[in-house]
């Protein structure tokens, strides 16, 4: 009845396996947690490998994480690390664990940039060909950082023993890549007013003389974020780099278009559209209580030369929109759909990316279906219930999933839900994906 192969395909590309070392070229390199025992939710944690020798490219990441401990996980490169030789406290907590086993520090003492993200069990990644991550040799990555981002510490805390190596296999070369890859980190700061949709909001103006391809993109946010979405500006046109939504698998996808060029005097954008149904204000911050509103855009340029700044951050709401940046954004000819999704295949070569979204989605949505029935049971005044208790508004679905969602309301109360959920399957059939 409910489709299974998503299931084990999730447990399939989040379990820890050693991958051979070829002697030539290729080497797979293991960066993962030394065993350590996180004693408070929300504690991030870095440790450091030290790249010796000469220049080395990475080709491709392969997660070793579970989602239900590690929130996210991301590698940065450094000139110079906060710590050298053991685990550090290096996250927005560190005071809290100044009395733990872990020191505080930065991530980074000098040279910071990120390399690598991940988070909601996405999948492995493999880069397009001749594309790598320089690091090592004469650049400025001398050495990588792993951060992890711990949600959940109940299993290392007595009387449990686990300990944790939540980590990264980085598929790596000597032979030279003629196109070096980066990454840039478009985020925002700022709040969520309770009971608003709210549209955090960030651009800036490309200033280095280099042309940016950008071959993949990654969303990020928490529990409020619905669509997140780039763009490159240029003369006015807006064209879009990818849309997501950051409930599927924070994964690197695909962008929209694969011969788009960013180069000197365009400009970069993008919105995270939050919906906040809660009573309190939600403030961008390090926690899994809190928001963020990030998209990464990952790009090669031919030669060595890369952005020589990654970020581009703005205040956010109440402070900062796409108002403030001027003219030369031209928002009259902003998209009319920039938070809204439609059914685009944004899958990765190389990966099993398409197959492993569509049946992690409709997972997801089966899990939230069986979250709401006692909501819906104990709500439900008649056989619809009021507007609260109405699918359709609860899920925000088309009306073709939303009278699925009814079906499989009436089933609840009928104790027939067997029938209802092969109509939400064939909804999807029908539709794709569920926005």
């Amino acid at each position: 009845m409910i489709p299974v192969s998503g299931v084990l395909l999730s447990i399939i590309l989040t379990t820890a396996y050693s991958i051979p070392v070829t002697k030539h070229e290729s080497e797979n390199m293991d960066l993962r947690m030394p065993d350590v025992k996180p004693q408070q939710p929300d504690t991030y944690l870095c440790y450091p490998m030290k790249m010796d020798g000469p220049a080395t490219y990475i080709t491709g990441f392969v997660p070793h994480a579970n989602m239900s401990t590690a929130h996210h996980m991301l590698l940065y490169g450094c000139a110079d690390p906060g710590q050298k030789n053991e685990p550090w406290n290096c996250g927005e907590m560190m005071d809290s664990e100044k009395k733990g086993s872990f020191k505080p520090g930065p991530i980074c003492r000098s040279g910071s940039q990120i390399i690598y993200a991940w988070a909601m069990d996405a999948p492995q990644l493999t880069l397009p060909e001749d594309v790598g991550f320089k690091v090592g040799g004469k650049t400025t990555v001398q050495w990588l950082v792993l951060q992890v981002h711990y949600k959940d510490v109940s299993s290392f805390l007595p009387p449990n023993t686990n300990t944790d190596n939540s980590g990264i296999t980085l598929v790596t070369t000597t032979k030279r890549m003629p196109k070096r890859a980066g990454v840039y980190l478009l985020g925002t700061g700022g709040e969520l007013e309770p009971h608003s949709i709210v549209y955090m909001e960030t651009a800036c103006t490309i200033t280095d003389d280099i042309e940016m391809h950008p071959f993949a993109f990654r969303t990020h946010a928490h529990t409020h974020g619905e669509v997140l979405s780039g763009y490159r500006i240029r003369n006015g046109h807006w064209t879009e780099i990818g849309k997501q939504t950051p409930k599927k698998p924070q994964m690197f996808y695909n962008t929209t278009h694969q011969d788009l060029v960013v180069k000197k005097g365009d400009i970069l954008a993008a919105r995270c559209t939050m919906n906040n149904d809660g009573d309190t204000t939600i403030p961008i911050g390090p926690t899994q209580h809190d928001e963020m509103c990030n998209f990464y855009m990952m790009y090669y340029v031919n030669g060595d030369k890369l952005s020589s700044d990654g970020y581009c951050f703005k205040a956010g709401p109440p402070n900062w929109s796409w108002d403030d940046f001027g003219a030369s954004l031209h928002l009259e000819s902003a998209p009319s759909d920039i938070s809204k999704l439609s059914a685009v295949d944004n899958t990765q070569d190389g990966s099993t990316m398409e197959d492993f979204s569509g049946e992690q989605e409709m997972t997801s949505n089966l899990e939230t279906i069986s979250g709401l029935q006692h909501f819906l049971q104990e709500s439900l005044d008649s056989e619809y219930g009021s507007e609260h208790s109405d699918p359709a508004r609860v899920a925000g679905f088309t009306q073709r999933e939303s009278e699925a969602w009814r079906e499989y309301i009436r089933a609840l109360l009928r104790l027939e839900a067997e029938q209802a959920l092969d109509d939400l399957e064939n909804a999807y059939d029908a539709d794709g994906y569920v926005y």
